[in-house]
């Protein structure tokens, strides 16, 4: 059911902290690999030794885990764990989590992962239908967090309401199903990201701003969604420790056409979102090009066109999405690129958009399919960007 998959489990103040112990044991039981990390405020509700007995490993809970300073890496946490199920999730951890206040070691993990993020909140009627509560709840699923609600009954104040949390049978069988109902499940995914440089001599290149992180988070929610993915990155420092992830590295245009021409073939959604340059130097200086008084002229020459290219070789069963970044007539020349490349949707930014385009962690989407339907997007993250480009593919390539 979860064989192989690693999960780490939150666990904060709460009374419904108890159950956390039977979530651990189902996990496990499943073939999770499970670590346990406790707020400080958990450990009054559940011990340590009963986590670590079940979940056959260390609880963590301090950043340094000894008086030497060995060092609970929250980084390396947010990369290993396939999910992060937080569990239970209480008012004051959810305000935290909305908020990116980061004192304690679980919350620092949480800022850091690149995995799905599962919350469970466990707390009393009144302060769950607080407009605070309800605000910070609305706030995690806009991250793509996802909630697991909770249930109706009898809770540790003596009243009965909404704010007991999900029995760990619910939990378990709500990550099952995640993992094994991926809507992309068995497909096979392309998608290109960041800059390419393009070399004048050994020191100098030509390039653009592109920080491939607009890529990354497709492939990421194209993962998320059961996909395996093959991301052709340009010069970037981004990168994803996805199990469903592989990531292959280039730096000019020549080479990102020829990683591309590999691997087009046995692939099923091409997401072609990297800035490829449009031009190369003709002639690579071998040595340093030297400053002198005179005037520098460097002839160009085109790079191969790989949307072209890759379009005119698109086999029934492929599905290619284009990105366009305009700055003037953006509409129609994305239309017209959608046409031209053979595309079937094409994702158009305008850099007239505050917040669009390269250098941010936000963007603002139009996305335009073959038969002229044109969706716009307010400015939202690159990770929800991200999820709306995918939704839109999974809409189109399962119509």
């Amino acid at each position: 059911m979860l064989n192989g998959k690693r999960i780490i489990l939150g666990i904060t103040g709460s009374i419904a902290a108890y159950k956390s112990a039977m979530l651990t044991r189902l996990l496990v039981k499943s073939g999770a690999e499970v670590k346990v990390i406790m707020t400080p405020a958990a450990h009054d509700f559940v011990t340590p030794l009963t986590l670590s007995t079940l979940s056959k490993n260390p609880v963590l809970s301090r950043f340094a885990s000894d008086e030497t300073g060995q060092w609970n890496n929250h980084v390396e946490l947010g990369l290993w764990a396939d999910a992060l199920i937080i569990a239970p999730a209480s008012a004051n951890t959810l305000s935290k989590m909305a908020h990116g206040l980061c004192d304690n070691l679980l919350l620092a993990t949480y800022l850091s992962a690149h995995c799905p993020v599962f919350f469970a909140p466990a707390m009393d009627l009144d302060m769950l239908q607080h407009p605070a509560t309800a605000n910070n709840i609305q706030q995690l699923k806009s991250y793509g967090n996802q909630l697991i609600d909770p249930a109706f009954g009898e809770l540790a104040s003596g009243l009965t309401g909404n704010g007991r949390m999900a029995e760990p049978e619910e939990i378990l069988q709500h990550l099952i199903h995640f993992f094994e109902s991926g809507r992309l499940k068995g497909k096979r995914a392309l998608v290109t990201a960041g800059p390419t440089h393009e070399a004048i001599d050994p020191v100098r290149f030509i390039g653009n701003n592109s920080s491939g992180k607009m890529g990354f988070a497709i492939a990421e929610e194209l993962a998320s969604q059961g996909a395996e993915v093959t991301i052709v990155s340009g010069p970037t420092q981004q990168s994803s420790m996805h199990p469903h992830i592989k990531t292959t590295r280039v730096t000019s245009a020549e080479e990102m056409y020829n990683a591309c021409q590999e691997i087009f073939p046995d692939a099923d959604i091409i997401v072609l979102s990297a800035a490829v340059a449009d031009y190369r130097p003709l002639e690579v200086a071998d040595q340093k090009i030297k400053k002198t008084d005179n005037n520098l002229s460097i002839t160009l020459t085109k790079t191969k066109d790989i949307a072209t290219e890759l379009g005119k070789k698109k086999t029934n069963g492929q599905f290619i999405v284009g990105f366009a970044l305009e700055t003037e007539n953006e509409k129609a020349n994305a239309e017209k690129k959608l046409s031209s490349k053979n595309f079937d949707l094409i994702v158009l930014n305008s850099l007239k958009d505050e917040g669009a385009g390269f250098g941010h962690d936000t963007n603002k989407i139009t996305i335009i399919d073959r038969k002229n339907q044109v969706t716009e997007f307010s400015l939202k993250t690159k990770k929800e960007v991200a999820t709306d480009i995918v939704n839109a593919i999974i809409e189109n390539v399962y119509a």
